[in-house]
Protein backbone atom coordinates (compact mmCIF):
# COMPACT_ATOMS: atom_id res chain seq x y z
CA UNK A 1 0.00 0.00 0.00
CA UNK A 2 2.93 2.28 0.13
CA UNK A 3 2.56 3.56 -3.32
CA UNK A 4 -0.88 4.01 -3.01
CA UNK A 5 -0.38 6.26 0.40
CA UNK A 6 -1.13 10.13 -0.32
CA UNK A 7 0.79 12.12 2.04
CA UNK A 8 -0.29 15.62 3.61
CA UNK A 9 2.94 17.81 5.06
CA UNK A 10 2.08 17.40 8.55
CA UNK A 11 1.88 21.18 10.83
CA UNK A 12 3.81 21.24 14.01
CA UNK A 13 2.01 24.33 14.98
CA UNK A 14 -0.90 25.31 16.84
CA UNK A 15 -4.27 25.18 14.93
CA UNK A 16 -4.89 28.36 13.02
CA UNK A 17 -6.95 30.97 14.47
CA UNK A 18 -10.65 31.34 12.02
CA UNK A 19 -11.23 34.18 10.12
CA UNK A 20 -10.13 35.69 6.37
CA UNK A 21 -6.23 34.68 6.90
CA UNK A 22 -7.72 30.78 6.37
CA UNK A 23 -8.97 31.75 3.24
CA UNK A 24 -5.61 31.83 1.53
CA UNK A 25 -5.52 28.09 2.25
CA UNK A 26 -8.55 27.39 -0.02
CA UNK A 27 -9.26 27.76 -3.54
CA UNK A 28 -11.74 30.87 -3.66
CA UNK A 29 -12.21 33.58 -6.25
CA UNK A 30 -10.38 36.55 -4.13
CA UNK A 31 -13.50 38.93 -5.03
CA UNK A 32 -16.15 36.35 -4.07
CA UNK A 33 -17.30 35.67 -0.34
CA UNK A 34 -18.64 32.39 0.04
CA UNK A 35 -21.62 32.72 2.77
CA UNK A 36 -23.00 29.49 1.60
CA UNK A 37 -21.17 26.76 2.41
CA UNK A 38 -24.22 24.83 3.57
CA UNK A 39 -25.26 23.99 -0.02
CA UNK A 40 -22.64 22.37 -1.39
CA UNK A 41 -19.60 22.67 0.92
CA UNK A 42 -15.83 23.39 -0.53
CA UNK A 43 -12.27 22.13 -0.12
CA UNK A 44 -9.25 23.48 1.05
CA UNK A 45 -6.13 23.51 -1.28
CA UNK A 46 -4.50 20.36 0.62
CA UNK A 47 -7.54 18.58 0.25
CA UNK A 48 -7.57 19.46 -3.01
CA UNK A 49 -3.90 17.54 -4.12
CA UNK A 50 -5.26 14.66 -1.99
CA UNK A 51 -7.90 14.48 -4.86
CA UNK A 52 -5.87 14.60 -7.74
CA UNK A 53 -2.80 12.49 -6.53
CA UNK A 54 -5.88 9.70 -6.00
CA UNK A 55 -7.16 10.26 -9.57
CA UNK A 56 -3.68 9.84 -10.91
CA UNK A 57 -3.10 6.52 -9.47
CA UNK A 58 -6.14 5.29 -10.97
CA UNK A 59 -5.25 6.72 -14.50
CA UNK A 60 -1.58 5.15 -13.72
CA UNK A 61 -3.13 1.25 -13.40
CA UNK A 62 -6.72 1.48 -13.93
CA UNK A 63 -7.27 -2.40 -13.54
CA UNK A 64 -5.21 -2.51 -10.53
CA UNK A 65 -6.11 0.39 -8.79
CA UNK A 66 -10.02 -0.36 -9.31
CA UNK A 67 -10.10 -3.63 -8.42
CA UNK A 68 -7.74 -4.17 -6.02
CA UNK A 69 -6.26 -1.14 -4.22
CA UNK A 70 -9.07 0.95 -3.79
CA UNK A 71 -11.38 -1.61 -1.61
CA UNK A 72 -8.67 -1.32 0.67
CA UNK A 73 -8.01 2.30 0.36
CA UNK A 74 -11.37 3.09 0.97
CA UNK A 75 -11.22 1.11 4.40
CA UNK A 76 -9.51 3.78 5.91
CA UNK A 77 -11.87 6.38 4.80
CA UNK A 78 -14.11 3.92 6.82
CA UNK A 79 -12.38 3.85 9.70
CA UNK A 80 -11.52 7.71 10.22
CA UNK A 81 -15.46 8.38 9.62
CA UNK A 82 -16.28 5.35 11.69
CA UNK A 83 -14.37 7.26 14.45
CA UNK A 84 -15.84 10.62 14.49
CA UNK A 85 -19.44 9.00 14.22
CA UNK A 86 -18.09 6.73 17.04
CA UNK A 87 -19.43 3.66 15.75
CA UNK A 88 -18.09 0.51 14.23
CA UNK A 89 -16.51 0.56 10.92
CA UNK A 90 -18.68 -2.49 9.97
CA UNK A 91 -21.50 -0.53 9.83
CA UNK A 92 -20.69 2.64 7.71
CA UNK A 93 -20.07 2.43 3.72
CA UNK A 94 -19.81 5.76 1.64
CA UNK A 95 -22.80 7.24 -1.39
CA UNK A 96 -22.36 9.87 -3.31
CA UNK A 97 -25.06 12.41 -1.56
CA UNK A 98 -27.16 12.32 0.94
CA UNK A 99 -30.33 12.47 -1.13
CA UNK A 100 -29.00 8.38 -3.01
CA UNK A 101 -28.61 7.56 0.92
CA UNK A 102 -31.98 8.50 1.79
CA UNK A 103 -33.22 7.13 -1.82
CA UNK A 104 -31.28 3.91 -0.96
CA UNK A 105 -33.71 3.32 1.67
CA UNK A 106 -36.57 4.01 0.72
CA UNK A 107 -36.26 2.17 -2.06
CA UNK A 108 -35.52 -1.06 -0.52
CA UNK A 109 -38.12 -3.92 0.16
CA UNK A 110 -39.48 -1.95 3.40
CA UNK A 111 -43.20 -2.29 2.78
CA UNK A 112 -45.36 -4.59 3.87
CA UNK A 113 -48.11 -6.22 1.20
CA UNK A 114 -50.97 -5.59 3.42
CA UNK A 115 -50.85 -1.76 2.40
CA UNK A 116 -50.89 -0.53 5.47
CA UNK A 117 -47.60 0.60 5.97
CA UNK A 118 -46.97 4.67 6.22
CA UNK A 119 -43.65 7.08 5.51
CA UNK A 120 -43.87 10.43 8.04
CA UNK A 121 -41.81 13.13 7.56
CA UNK A 122 -41.74 16.76 8.41
CA UNK A 123 -42.47 19.74 5.84
CA UNK A 124 -39.20 21.26 6.79
CA UNK A 125 -37.92 17.81 4.34
CA UNK A 126 -35.38 18.37 2.02
CA UNK A 127 -37.42 19.29 -1.53
CA UNK A 128 -35.17 16.26 -3.51
CA UNK A 129 -36.16 13.84 -0.74
CA UNK A 130 -39.78 15.01 -0.41
CA UNK A 131 -40.00 14.13 -3.91
CA UNK A 132 -38.39 10.36 -2.72
CA UNK A 133 -41.17 10.17 -0.46
CA UNK A 134 -43.88 10.92 -3.54
CA UNK A 135 -42.28 8.87 -5.92
CA UNK A 136 -42.46 5.74 -3.62
CA UNK A 137 -46.14 6.39 -2.75
CA UNK A 138 -46.75 6.40 -6.27
CA UNK A 139 -45.06 3.51 -7.64
CA UNK A 140 -45.70 1.45 -4.99
CA UNK A 141 -49.23 0.95 -6.22
CA UNK A 142 -50.79 1.17 -3.06
CA UNK A 143 -48.49 -0.59 -0.92
CA UNK A 144 -47.35 2.39 1.27
CA UNK A 145 -48.80 5.96 2.04
CA UNK A 146 -47.09 9.25 3.81
CA UNK A 147 -47.99 12.04 6.30
CA UNK A 148 -46.29 15.10 6.69
CA UNK A 149 -46.36 16.56 9.87
CA UNK A 150 -46.04 20.45 9.74
CA UNK A 151 -44.90 22.07 13.16
CA UNK A 152 -44.85 25.94 13.10
CA UNK A 153 -41.85 27.81 14.30
CA UNK A 154 -40.57 29.48 16.36
CA UNK A 155 -41.49 26.40 18.54
CA UNK A 156 -39.54 24.23 21.20
CA UNK A 157 -38.06 20.71 20.71
CA UNK A 158 -40.92 19.78 22.90
CA UNK A 159 -43.36 20.78 20.54
CA UNK A 160 -41.88 19.14 17.36
CA UNK A 161 -41.81 15.26 19.23
CA UNK A 162 -45.68 15.84 20.42
CA UNK A 163 -46.37 16.43 16.50
CA UNK A 164 -44.23 13.68 15.43
CA UNK A 165 -46.03 11.51 18.65
CA UNK A 166 -49.70 12.96 17.41
CA UNK A 167 -49.02 11.79 14.23
CA UNK A 168 -48.18 8.46 14.83
CA UNK A 169 -51.42 7.95 16.83
CA UNK A 170 -53.42 9.50 14.00
CA UNK A 171 -51.97 6.97 11.74
CA UNK A 172 -52.56 4.13 14.08
CA UNK A 173 -56.42 5.15 14.47
CA UNK A 174 -56.96 5.46 10.45
CA UNK A 175 -55.65 1.71 10.77
CA UNK A 176 -51.97 2.73 9.30
CA UNK A 177 -49.00 1.08 10.70
CA UNK A 178 -46.34 3.95 10.95
CA UNK A 179 -43.24 2.35 9.62
CA UNK A 180 -41.05 4.77 9.30
CA UNK A 181 -39.82 8.56 9.68
CA UNK A 182 -37.50 10.78 7.78
CA UNK A 183 -36.05 13.58 9.28
CA UNK A 184 -32.97 15.90 9.60
CA UNK A 185 -30.46 16.95 11.52
CA UNK A 186 -30.17 20.09 10.68
CA UNK A 187 -32.97 21.29 8.28
CA UNK A 188 -32.09 23.54 5.19
CA UNK A 189 -34.87 25.57 5.01
CA UNK A 190 -34.90 27.36 7.46
CA UNK A 191 -31.50 25.92 8.54
CA UNK A 192 -32.61 24.92 12.29
CA UNK A 193 -31.07 22.14 14.00
CA UNK A 194 -33.70 19.39 14.35
CA UNK A 195 -34.68 17.44 17.97
CA UNK A 196 -32.98 14.67 16.09
CA UNK A 197 -32.06 13.02 19.55
CA UNK A 198 -35.56 13.21 20.71
CA UNK A 199 -37.23 12.13 17.61
CA UNK A 200 -34.82 9.07 17.21
CA UNK A 201 -35.86 7.58 20.71
CA UNK A 202 -39.43 8.66 20.32
CA UNK A 203 -39.25 6.22 16.79
CA UNK A 204 -37.66 3.82 19.64
CA UNK A 205 -39.90 3.86 21.63
CA UNK A 206 -43.24 3.60 19.21
CA UNK A 207 -41.83 1.04 16.65
CA UNK A 208 -41.31 3.30 13.88
CA UNK A 209 -38.01 3.06 11.82
CA UNK A 210 -35.76 6.19 11.95
CA UNK A 211 -33.98 7.49 8.88
CA UNK A 212 -31.77 10.81 9.85
CA UNK A 213 -31.11 12.72 7.04
CA UNK A 214 -27.80 14.20 8.08
CA UNK A 215 -26.81 16.34 4.74
CA UNK A 216 -25.93 19.02 7.14
CA UNK A 217 -24.30 16.90 9.73
CA UNK A 218 -21.02 15.25 10.27
CA UNK A 219 -18.02 18.26 10.47
CA UNK A 220 -21.07 20.66 11.92
CA UNK A 221 -22.84 18.79 14.54
CA UNK A 222 -21.37 16.66 17.36
CA UNK A 223 -22.53 13.43 16.23
CA UNK A 224 -22.52 10.24 18.65
CA UNK A 225 -24.61 7.85 16.16
CA UNK A 226 -23.28 4.38 18.93
CA UNK A 227 -24.83 6.62 21.55
CA UNK A 228 -27.99 7.84 19.15
CA UNK A 229 -29.17 4.63 17.62
CA UNK A 230 -31.02 5.42 14.59
CA UNK A 231 -31.94 3.12 12.32
CA UNK A 232 -30.51 4.35 9.29
CA UNK A 233 -28.30 7.95 8.37
CA UNK A 234 -26.92 9.52 6.18
CA UNK A 235 -24.53 12.44 5.88
CA UNK A 236 -22.42 14.57 3.04
CA UNK A 237 -19.03 14.97 3.90
CA UNK A 238 -18.61 17.04 1.18
CA UNK A 239 -20.25 19.94 3.05
CA UNK A 240 -18.81 20.66 6.53
CA UNK A 241 -16.00 18.04 6.70
CA UNK A 242 -14.30 19.77 3.79
CA UNK A 243 -14.39 16.55 1.53
CA UNK A 244 -14.55 16.86 -2.49
CA UNK A 245 -18.05 16.95 -3.38
CA UNK A 246 -19.82 13.48 -4.36
CA UNK A 247 -19.29 11.78 -0.66
CA UNK A 248 -21.32 10.84 1.93
CA UNK A 249 -21.56 8.46 4.69
CA UNK A 250 -24.02 6.47 5.14
CA UNK A 251 -24.68 4.39 8.47
CA UNK A 252 -26.82 1.30 8.43
CA UNK A 253 -26.49 -1.06 12.01
CA UNK A 254 -25.53 -4.59 11.33
CA UNK A 255 -29.33 -5.37 12.79
CA UNK A 256 -30.75 -3.75 9.69
CA UNK A 257 -28.29 -4.53 6.91
CA UNK A 258 -30.22 -6.96 5.66
CA UNK A 259 -33.10 -4.83 4.77
CA UNK A 260 -30.70 -3.22 2.39
CA UNK A 261 -30.70 -5.60 -0.08
CA UNK A 262 -29.31 -3.41 -2.85
CA UNK A 263 -27.67 -0.23 -3.36
CA UNK A 264 -28.83 1.88 -6.53
CA UNK A 265 -28.18 1.17 -8.67
CA UNK A 266 -28.48 -2.26 -8.40
CA UNK A 267 -24.79 -3.54 -8.71
CA UNK A 268 -22.47 -6.40 -8.21
CA UNK A 269 -23.15 -6.84 -4.72
CA UNK A 270 -26.73 -7.52 -5.54
CA UNK A 271 -27.22 -11.36 -4.25
CA UNK A 272 -28.95 -13.22 -7.05
CA UNK A 273 -27.00 -16.29 -6.12
CA UNK A 274 -25.00 -15.82 -9.70
CA UNK A 275 -21.31 -15.37 -9.75
CA UNK A 276 -19.47 -12.17 -10.04
CA UNK A 277 -16.37 -11.58 -11.92
CA UNK A 278 -15.33 -9.03 -9.54
CA UNK A 279 -12.72 -10.43 -6.51
CA UNK A 280 -15.06 -11.68 -4.37
CA UNK A 281 -15.77 -9.96 -0.69
CA UNK A 282 -12.33 -9.80 1.22
CA UNK A 283 -12.85 -12.15 4.24
CA UNK A 284 -14.33 -10.67 7.42
CA UNK A 285 -16.62 -8.33 4.71
CA UNK A 286 -20.18 -8.34 5.21
CA UNK A 287 -22.32 -8.44 2.37
CA UNK A 288 -23.60 -4.82 2.97
CA UNK A 289 -20.00 -3.57 2.85
CA UNK A 290 -19.01 -5.34 -0.04
CA UNK A 291 -21.93 -4.43 -1.91
CA UNK A 292 -21.60 -0.58 -1.80
CA UNK A 293 -17.73 -0.68 -2.48
CA UNK A 294 -18.62 -1.08 -6.63
CA UNK A 295 -21.66 0.11 -7.40
CA UNK A 296 -20.72 1.26 -11.23
CA UNK A 297 -17.52 2.91 -12.94
CA UNK A 298 -17.32 6.43 -11.36
CA UNK A 299 -14.50 8.83 -10.01
CA UNK A 300 -14.39 7.89 -6.16
CA UNK A 301 -11.62 9.51 -5.30
CA UNK A 302 -13.54 11.75 -2.59
CA UNK A 303 -14.55 8.88 -0.78
CA UNK A 304 -10.83 7.96 -0.34
CA UNK A 305 -10.21 11.81 0.92
CA UNK A 306 -12.06 11.64 3.57
CA UNK A 307 -9.45 10.19 5.89
CA UNK A 308 -7.42 13.26 5.17
CA UNK A 309 -10.04 16.10 5.63
CA UNK A 310 -10.44 14.76 9.29
CA UNK A 311 -6.90 14.76 9.37
CA UNK A 312 -6.68 18.02 8.09
CA UNK A 313 -9.04 19.38 10.16
CA UNK A 314 -7.36 17.66 13.23
CA UNK A 315 -3.80 19.51 12.22
CA UNK A 316 -4.78 22.68 10.70
CA UNK A 317 -8.28 23.52 12.62
CA UNK A 318 -7.82 21.47 16.06
CA UNK A 319 -10.05 18.93 15.51
CA UNK A 320 -14.19 18.41 15.62
CA UNK A 321 -14.87 19.96 18.44
CA UNK A 322 -14.18 23.35 16.75
CA UNK A 323 -17.31 23.17 14.80
CA UNK A 324 -19.18 26.17 12.62
CA UNK A 325 -22.88 26.45 11.66
CA UNK A 326 -25.90 28.32 9.75
CA UNK A 327 -27.81 30.88 10.86
CA UNK A 328 -31.61 32.49 9.55
CA UNK A 329 -31.51 36.03 9.29
CA UNK A 330 -34.78 37.82 8.93
CA UNK A 331 -35.04 40.50 5.82
CA UNK A 332 -37.19 43.51 5.13
CA UNK A 333 -39.15 42.22 2.71
CA UNK A 334 -42.81 40.22 2.91
CA UNK A 335 -45.28 38.48 0.36
CA UNK A 336 -48.86 40.60 0.42
CA UNK A 337 -51.08 38.51 1.61
CA UNK A 338 -49.26 36.72 4.63
CA UNK A 339 -48.41 39.42 6.62
CA UNK A 340 -49.60 38.79 10.39
CA UNK A 341 -49.24 41.49 12.65
CA UNK A 342 -46.01 41.24 13.22
CA UNK A 343 -44.86 41.98 9.46
CA UNK A 344 -47.19 44.89 9.03
CA UNK A 345 -44.74 47.88 7.80
CA UNK A 346 -42.49 45.97 5.76
CA UNK A 347 -42.26 46.55 2.26
CA UNK A 348 -44.70 43.71 0.11
CA UNK A 349 -44.64 41.72 -3.13
CA UNK A 350 -46.95 40.43 -4.52
CA UNK A 351 -47.59 36.56 -3.74
CA UNK A 352 -47.49 36.01 -7.71
CA UNK A 353 -44.33 37.28 -8.00
CA UNK A 354 -42.85 35.71 -4.75
CA UNK A 355 -40.78 32.93 -6.42
CA UNK A 356 -39.75 35.68 -9.11
CA UNK A 357 -38.27 37.85 -6.57
CA UNK A 358 -36.21 34.84 -4.94
CA UNK A 359 -34.61 33.72 -7.79
CA UNK A 360 -33.58 37.73 -8.67
CA UNK A 361 -32.55 38.30 -5.50
CA UNK A 362 -30.47 35.38 -5.18
CA UNK A 363 -28.73 35.77 -8.97
CA UNK A 364 -28.24 39.89 -8.55
CA UNK A 365 -26.42 38.73 -4.98
CA UNK A 366 -23.69 37.11 -7.39
CA UNK A 367 -23.93 39.07 -10.30
CA UNK A 368 -24.06 42.63 -8.18
CA UNK A 369 -22.34 41.41 -5.00
CA UNK A 370 -19.98 38.50 -5.88
CA UNK A 371 -21.53 36.21 -3.14
CA UNK A 372 -24.22 34.16 -2.43
CA UNK A 373 -27.47 33.37 0.11
CA UNK A 374 -29.90 30.93 -0.04
CA UNK A 375 -33.22 33.10 0.24
CA UNK A 376 -36.84 31.73 0.94
CA UNK A 377 -40.35 32.85 2.40
CA UNK A 378 -41.31 31.74 5.53
CA UNK A 379 -44.78 32.31 7.21
CA UNK A 380 -45.13 35.66 4.80
CA UNK A 381 -41.36 36.71 5.32
CA UNK A 382 -38.21 36.81 3.26
CA UNK A 383 -35.42 35.25 4.97
CA UNK A 384 -31.34 34.42 3.93
CA UNK A 385 -29.34 31.58 5.50
CA UNK A 386 -25.79 32.12 6.11
CA UNK A 387 -23.20 29.65 6.69
CA UNK A 388 -20.41 30.28 8.75
CA UNK A 389 -16.95 28.62 8.33
CA UNK A 390 -13.86 28.98 9.01
CA UNK A 391 -12.19 31.39 6.65
CA UNK A 392 -14.91 33.97 7.54
CA UNK A 393 -15.06 36.48 10.16
CA UNK A 394 -17.28 39.15 11.91
CA UNK A 395 -16.54 41.49 8.83
CA UNK A 396 -17.63 39.13 6.03
CA UNK A 397 -21.38 39.13 7.92
CA UNK A 398 -21.32 42.45 8.66
CA UNK A 399 -21.07 42.97 4.78
CA UNK A 400 -22.78 40.41 3.83
CA UNK A 401 -25.75 42.56 6.32
CA UNK A 402 -25.49 45.45 4.38
CA UNK A 403 -25.59 43.83 1.09
CA UNK A 404 -29.29 42.23 1.97
CA UNK A 405 -30.16 44.96 2.54
CA UNK A 406 -29.55 47.19 -0.06
CA UNK A 407 -31.03 44.02 -2.86
CA UNK A 408 -33.92 43.75 -1.00
CA UNK A 409 -34.64 47.28 -1.25
CA UNK A 410 -33.91 47.16 -4.23
CA UNK A 411 -36.31 43.90 -5.26
CA UNK A 412 -39.09 46.10 -3.29
CA UNK A 413 -38.97 49.00 -5.73
CA UNK A 414 -39.58 46.84 -8.28
CA UNK A 415 -36.10 46.37 -10.08
CA UNK A 416 -37.00 42.45 -10.22
CA UNK A 417 -39.75 43.23 -13.11
CA UNK A 418 -37.21 44.49 -15.53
Amino acid sequence: MGDNTITLPVREKQPLEFGSALKELFLFDPTYRNLNHGSFGTIPRAIQTALRGYQDLVESRPDQFIRYDFPLLIDESRAAVAAVLRVPTPTVVFVSNATLGVNTVLHNPLWAADGRDEILYFDTIYGACGKTIDHVVATRHGLVTSRCIAPTYPCADADIVSAFRAAVAASESEGKRPRLCVFDVVSSLPGVRFPFEAITAACRELGVLSLVDGAQGVGMVDLDLGKLDPDFFVSNCHKWLHSPRGCAVFYVPVRNQHLITTTLPTSWGYQSGKVSVLPPPAPGKSAFVSSFEFVGTLDNSPYLCVKDAIRWREEVLGGEERICAMVNVALSLAVEGEVGEELKGLPTVEKSEALDVTNWVQKTLIADYKTFAPLFVYRGRYWARLSAQVYLDGEDFEWVGHKLKEVVERAAKGEFKQ
